[in-house]
């Protein structure tokens, strides 16, 4: 992998070598490596018995987890129920990325606390965390692409929030594929019509609600379930937020495999 000279996100100057930026660079290429791979035996089992579980639960949930995160697809590609900051500029990679991590733990704590409320209420309070928490994993990733300088009011960039959400919560094959899709995403987008509406938030809503259904159906659990909520919030945003840096660490530098 070849680092080359680009241009700085929403910048335009060219990147300064620093050792920072370097071993931002060294941590992408240990991330891609482990982010893309095969399926394994464990994963497809965990899929079967995902599949199982969803048998399982009643129709009211599905339908109730459904239909927030229809609503919260669609509302991020064309609505305005998400404050849109404006993008920074004139930042250093290292400079951007210290106010992320900053970002990320103070959204870290608020889908703590939102899991241990929602979780010690029983079902009903349970059934509320997944609007609620998504709404909160959204903002995040707002506010971290406009650290990153994009600006999110453009609908590409909303686009990107959304496979970078998918990347986070799908199965393996579905994660090396929208990776291969973030890559290339320069290509992906200039092949977009003007106005887009065909996004597949089915597909998407399905892989995130597997993705969850082992951990957040221990929430709905009396007695345990605010200590599930907290913690299981806790991980789910922080994994959420790294890979969220790395996929803007890939539009960041300008390399090639």
């Amino acid at each position: 992998m070849n680092n080359k000279k680009q241009l700085n996100s929403g910048i335009g100057q060219p990147l300064a070598k620093s050792l920072y930026n370097e071993l931002a660079f060294a941590e992408l290429q240990g991330w891609l490596y482990k982010t893309r791979k095969k399926p394994g035996f464990i994963n497809k089992l965990t899929k079967s018995t995902q599949e199982g579980i969803n048998s399982l639960i009643p129709e009211k949930v599905h339908q109730v987890i459904t239909y927030a995160i229809e609503k919260m697809v669609k509302g991020v590609l064309f609505g305005t129920i998400y404050i849109t900051p404006s993008p920074l500029y004139a930042m250093t990679l290292e400079e951007r990325e210290n106010k992320v991590r900053k970002i990320i733990k103070i959204y870290q704590n608020t889908a703590s606390a939102e899991g241990a409320i929602t979780g010690a209420g029983g079902i009903l309070f349970g059934l509320a965390d997944f609007p609620a928490f998504l709404t909160i994993k959204m903002k995040m990733l707002f506010e971290i692409a406009a650290a990153y300088g994009h600006d999110v009011k453009q609908f590409e960039e909303r686009l990107y929030l959304l496979y970078i959400f998918k990347l986070t919560f799908s199965s393996q094959e579905t994660r090396n594929q929208t990776l291969s899709l973030l890559e290339n995403w320069q290509d992906y987008i200039s092949k977009l019509p003007l106005e887009v509406s065909d996004f597949d938030w089915r597909d998407f809503q399905l892989e995130y609600r597997d993705y969850l259904d082992l951990v957040k159906l221990a929430q709905l659990v009396p007695i345990i379930g605010a200590g599930v909520g907290a913690v299981a919030n806790y991980q789910l945003a922080n994994k959420l937020g790294i890979n969220a840096m790395q996929c803007y660490r890939l539009r960041h530098f300008d390399w090639e495999i």
